[in-house]
């Protein structure tokens, strides 16, 4: 099995490093120090569940690579459309991609037999057909991650808990390329589960992001916070809510307590969310997916979702002043 790690960061360099414990031929691909680091020494993985050691090939250049069985996709689900001269040279004719991204996949809707919106494209995660351009729908395995992960320093990766990847077919087939893909991974240490009904795990970790991710970054406040906080979390209730209501009528059935989840994200303690981190970093709100894709979704199949349209709308005008578009050229 040969797999590419495109977007080799925190998740994708300690996924690359437990396939290639596994003995997967895998290439990392990376960049700046990170990957200067990854070429020199390899990933050191510090870990409560013991640390390990591997030195997979790493590079910036997937040319270098070539066709491979898997595409592991570390990249965050905003710059899928437009990776396309990075995933070019690693696609076969049976390549699958992993695409390993918080919120709705660009997916969806493709492979959900009998649903009236079977096919339909998600514009907030596939404008225009630019994102399934790159990624062709037949070439996707989902995959929800429960795991977190952070780059202590260059090269060298802390694993904070968490080992599940759940991977699935979006036809909800248990299929041979799922199979194999999960073998490696279990045997690298992780956990990988092929679930014939993906969605419902995408909606059960989404109802956490959905709220969570938009409001610290509107708050600055950190999950406990905004569980400690008795209006907020008020807000998250109802956003998550509205999210199991939305599920429902997309067709899933998240099978989680709002009560359970709220409690999970106490346990979490003071930690920052991903999109509160790169608020303060200055880099591109993961909105579309995470919650753009929700408020459409409602739209699609006339749940009304209040909360959730009026904090999309805060948080992707937040989103806009953080990294503004590119001024337009002067005629």
């Amino acid at each position: 099995m040969k797999v590419a790690v495109l977007g080799a960061g925190a998740i994708g360099a300690y996924v690359g490093a437990a396939l290639h414990r596994a003995g997967v031929e895998v290439h990392l691909i990376a960049r700046g120090p990170h990957l200067v680091a990854l070429q020199d020494h390899g990933v050191y993985v510090k870990s409560p569940r013991g640390d390990f050691h591997a030195h997979p090939y790493a590079t910036a250049n997937p040319a270098d690579v070539g066709p491979v069985d898997y595409v592991f996709l570390g990249l965050k689900a905003h710059s899928y459309a437009g990776a396309g001269k990075l995933l070019a040279p690693l696609l076969g004719p049976r390549t699958a991609v992993v695409a390993a991204q918080n919120g709705i996949p660009w997916w969806y809707f493709h492979g959900l037999k009998g649903h009236p919106l079977e096919k339909h494209r998600i514009e907030a995660v596939d404008p225009g057909g630019a994102t399934s351009a790159v990624l062709p729908t037949w070439r996707a395995i989902g995959c929800v991650v429960y795991c977190s992960t952070e780059i202590q320093a260059p090269g060298v990766i802390r694993h904070l808990e968490g080992t599940r990847f759940s991977i699935g077919e979006p036809d909800g087939s248990i299929s041979t390329r799922c199979l194999e893909f999960s073998d490696a991974m279990v045997a690298g240490g992780l956990k990988c589960p092929v679930e014939p009904n993906l969605r419902d795990d995408i909606w059960v970790k989404l109802m956490g992001n959905v709220a969570f991710n938009p409001l610290s970054a509107l708050t600055r406040a950190t999950m406990a916070e905004i569980c400690a906080h008795e209006h907020t979390r008020d807000l998250v209730a109802r956003m998550m809510a509205e999210t199991v209501a939305v599920a429902r009528a997309a067709g899933s059935n998240p099978q989680v307590s709002i009560d359970r989840r709220l409690a999970g994200a106490e346990k979490v303690g003071h930690h920052k969310t991903s999109m509160l981190q790169d608020l303060e970093a200055g880099k591109v709100l993961e909105t579309d997916a995470i919650i753009s894709a929700v408020v459409e979704i409602a739209e699609l199949t006339g749940v009304a979702a209040p909360t959730l349209r009026n904090v999309n709308a805060a948080i992707t005008l937040l989103a806009r002043k953080v990294v503004p578009p590119p001024m337009a050229a002067a005629g």
